[in-house]
């Protein structure tokens, strides 16, 4: 596969997981603003903007104008609207590879977000884009494991979204631990809403929602699609089928930070990350994802031309 191909796929699919996984956290959080609880609207929206990994603005704005910025705003490179216009525009570079009802399912949801961001009404609601993004994600990787092909090209849609994922994920758990002492039932509940995550819990840990058991389900659970292990082991199988399915003989740096982490992951238990300094402990897992990412884009994407003439 050319490298410009295998790269125009990754970027898609990790565009596309950022725009899911900002709708997910919006709508999760948006109706908790109305609640009574220990946070008033002005934190909660900046505990949802550092959820997000984005930088609250200098000038505090209202909570629902920041949101529609966050969703809406074209001008805001992590909006919705920018990361699916950057998603469309990665497929475009690459529209032979992928199949017709991916790019019409990925296309539909460009303009239904463009039309809400050029033309918003009087009364825009940013929950009816957040909604349509949240459901079209659902549709468009059902979409995409119907449609095509699972070879090379699909398993670089598949490292791309749960590289995105697992990074997203880590800070959104950050994130939330780090506001653990103001943080109410609410919250914990937000969170796990923000992975699609809270039946899923319930079957494991009924609705008893504490700190450490919501922590370890996110991170160290192997079996939700939503979580960091998962995610990370979702990685560790793209690589290895695309190192199968190339003929390079330089993965061995890819294999050994990518099973480095994915043994972080499997082989501790939640008792010693949280006695230990967790934030610095997901810090390293971002840390080892990037450095995953690094490695895998020197040997597929940007390899110089000796590399490709190995035998």
């Amino acid at each position: 596969m050319l490298s410009r191909v295998a790269d125009g796929l990754y970027w898609m699919s990790r565009y596309f997981e950022r725009a899911g996984h900002c709708a997910r956290v919006v709508e999760a959080n948006y109706t908790l603003m109305l609640n009574p609880s220990k946070l008033s609207r002005e934190q909660r929206w900046q505990q949802i903007t550092a959820s997000l990994g984005v930088r609250t603005p200098e000038h505090s704005a209202d909570p629902q104008t920041a949101i529609a910025r966050l969703t809406g705003d074209p001008e805001n490179r992590s909006s919705i609207v920018s990361c699916i216009s950057s998603a469309r525009e990665n497929a475009s570079q690459v529209r032979e590879q992928i199949s017709s009802e991916m790019w019409e399912s990925l296309n539909q949801l460009y303009h239904e977000a463009i039309n809400s961001s050029v033309h918003p009404d009087k009364d825009f609601e940013p929950l009816r884009l957040v909604t349509a993004i949240r459901e079209g994600s659902y549709k468009f990787h059902g979409v995409t494991d119907a449609s095509m092909n699972h070879g090379e090209g699909w398993q670089f849609i598949q490292l791309g979204k749960f590289m995105e994922r697992a990074c997203g994920l880590s800070v959104l758990l950050d994130a939330h631990l780090a506001a653990s002492g103001g943080s109410d039932d609410l919250d914990w509940l937000g969170l796990l809403a923000s992975c699609a995550a809270f039946e899923a819990y319930c079957k494991v840990y009924t609705a008893d929602l504490k700190p450490e058991r919501v922590t370890e389900f996110l991170l160290l659970n192997s079996e939700f699609p939503y979580t960091v292990r998962f995610s990370v082991e979702q990685m560790q199988c793209a690589l290895q089928a695309i190192s199968d399915a190339s003929s390079t003989k330089r993965t061995s740096r890819v294999e050994r930070i990518i099973g480095a982490l994915r043994a972080s992951l499997a082989y501790v238990q939640i008792g010693e990350i949280m006695a230990g300094d967790v934030h610095r402990y997901l810090h390293g897992v971002i840390e080892q994802c990037r450095n995953v990412h690094a490695a895998m884009h020197e040997v597929y994407i940007d390899y110089p031309i000796e590399s490709a003439l190995e035998i």
